[in-house]
C-alpha cells in the first residue's frame, strides 16, 4: 500500500476533511483499501450471486404518442409496481447531452483537490452546492468509494449563478430537456391510481430537485468495497445516466428478505438509455403499490465510473401520506403522513441501510 497513514483519523482527514476525495487517495498510488473502507461481509457484492437482467425493461417512450399508448402505460406501471426500476429510449434528451454530462463528470472530479475542495459544505460559497465523498462519513463505521458533487435546483437563474461554471450548463439542459418526460411519467402513474391531481398539487410533489455528478474511481479490491451502500431513494423519482461500466444493482422481490435469501438484478448500462426509478415518496402515495426498491453500486478495479441522477422530490415543507382515494379502496393506510423535509432529514441523520428509510413514515 503506498500512502501511509498514522491513523484513520489522518486517512479521514485527507479524504473527507481536505477534500481529496477518494480520487486523491487513488492518486497517491494505492495497492490494498484502507481498513476504513473495507464493508462487513453482509454489505459486500457479490457479482456471483447476481441474477441476470432479463427482468430489466427498456420502454420507448416515443410509442406514448401512437397506437400503442395502453401497452406502454402498461409496461410503465407493471415495472413500478414490481422492480420499481425500469429504462427509458426516446425520452427526450439529446443523446449529445448525455455523453456530454459524462465528459463533464470526469473533467470536474479530475481536477485537483482544491478546486473542487471550495464546494466542500462547510466553505462552500453557496447552499446550494456540495462537494464531498461517502454519504455521511461522520455517521459511517464503513465508508463508501465514492466522491459527489451535488446541486440543489430552484431555478435557471440560481443555478447559473451558484453552480460551477464548467458544469452547470450541461446539468441545467440535463434539467430542462427532461422535465417534460418526468411530468409523463408522475401523471400516468398517478392517474392510474385513479387519483386526480391539480398543477399545484403536482408541483409540490416535484417542486424540490437535486442533481449529482457521481465519480467511483478505480478500487484495488471491489470484492471488499462499495461504492453506494443498500438504500431507497426518499424522492419521487429518479431519473438516473449511467455510462458504460456497470455495477448497479436491484433488489428483486421481497423488500424485506433476510441477508443471504436476497434477489438481485444488475441495471445493464444502455447506450442513450436513462434509468428511471421510484422514490419512498411514490411508494407512500401510492399506499404502497408502486415499490422504490433497494439498490447499490459495486466498485470496479478497471476504471472509473460516473452517474448522474436527478432526484425529483416533495417541497420541503409537503405533508406525504398515502393519497385518501387509496386508503378509502385498500381499507387501510399503510403509512402516516409525513412531511418530506422532516423525512429527508432522518434520512441524513443516519448511514445507509436499505429500506430503513420508510421506517420514519410507517404505522
Amino acid at each position: 500500500m503506498a500512502p501511509i497513514f498514522d491513523d484513520d483519523n489522518s486517512l479521514f482527514n485527507f479524504v473527507v476533511k481536505e477534500g481529496n476525495g477518494i480520487k486523491g487517495l487513488v492518486d497517491l498510488g494505492l495497492t490494498e483499501v484502507p481498513g476504513r473502507y473495507i464493508q462487513p461481509p453482509h454489505r459486500r457484492i457479490n457479482k456471483q450471486e447476481v441474477a441476470g437482467s432479463r427482468e430489466i425493461v427498456t420502454i420507448d417512450l416515443s410509442e406514448l404518442d401512437g397506437p400503442n399508448h395502453e401497452q406502454v402505460v402498461k409496461a410503465i406501471v407493471h415495472a413500478s409496481e414490481t422492480l420499481g426500476f425500469f429504462q427509458v429510449v426516446n425520452h427526450g434528451v439529446p443523446l449529445e447531452v448525455l455523453d456530454s454530462l459524462k465528459v463533464t463528470a470526469h473533467q470536474f472530479f479530475g481536477q485537483p483537490a482544491e478546486k473542487k475542495a471550495v464546494y466542500l459544505k462547510e466553505v462552500s460559497p453557496s447552499p446550494l452546492v456540495k462537494y464531498g465523498t461517502s454519504f455521511v462519513p461522520e455517521n459511517e463505521k464503513s465508508l463508501e468509494w465514492k466522491d459527489y458533487l451535488s446541486m440543489m435546483y430552484t431555478n435557471d437563474a440560481d443555478a447559473r449563478q451558484s453552480w460551477p461554471n464548467d458544469c452547470k450548463e450541461v446539468l441545467l439542459e440535463y434539467i430542462n430537456t427532461s422535465t417534460e418526460m418526468v411530468q409523463k411519467l408522475l401523471q400516468l402513474l398517478i392517474g392510474n391510481l385513479g387519483v386526480k391531481l391539480d398543477d399545484s398539487r403536482l408541483h409540490e410533489l416535484m417542486g424540490f430537485n437535486l442533481v449529482n455528478m457521481n465519480f467511483y474511481p478505480p478500487c484495488p479490491n471491489p470484492d471488499l468495497t462499495i461504492g453506494l451502500g443498500s438504500h431507497s431513494n426518499v424522492s419521487m423519482l429518479i431519473v438516473l445516466l449511467q455510462d458504460g461500466i456497470g455495477g448497479l444493482y436491484v433488489k428483486k422481490g421481497d423488500q424485506n428478505a433476510s441477508v443471504g435469501n436476497e434477489v438481485w438484478v444488475e441495471i445493464p448500462p444502455m447506450n442513450g438509455a436513462l434509468v428511471i426509478n421510484v422514490g419512498d415518496s411514490l411508494q407512500i402515495l401510492s399506499n404502497g403499490r408502486y415499490i422504490s426498491a433497494e439498490h447499490r453500486v459495486r466498485t470496479s478495479d478497471v476504471e472509473s465510473r460516473v452517474s448522474v441522477p436527478r432526484f425529483i422530490a416533495p417541497l420541503l415543507t409537503t405533508k406525504i401520506g398515502p393519497f385518501p382515494e387509496l386508503v378509502a379502496c385498500d381499507g387501510v393506510a399503510r403509512y402516516k403522513e409525513v412531511i418530506y423535509g422532516e423525512y429527508l432529514k432522518n434520512l441524513f441523520e443516519k448511514s445507509l441501510d436499505g429500506k430503513k428509510s420508510l421506517d420514519f413514515a410507517s404505522i
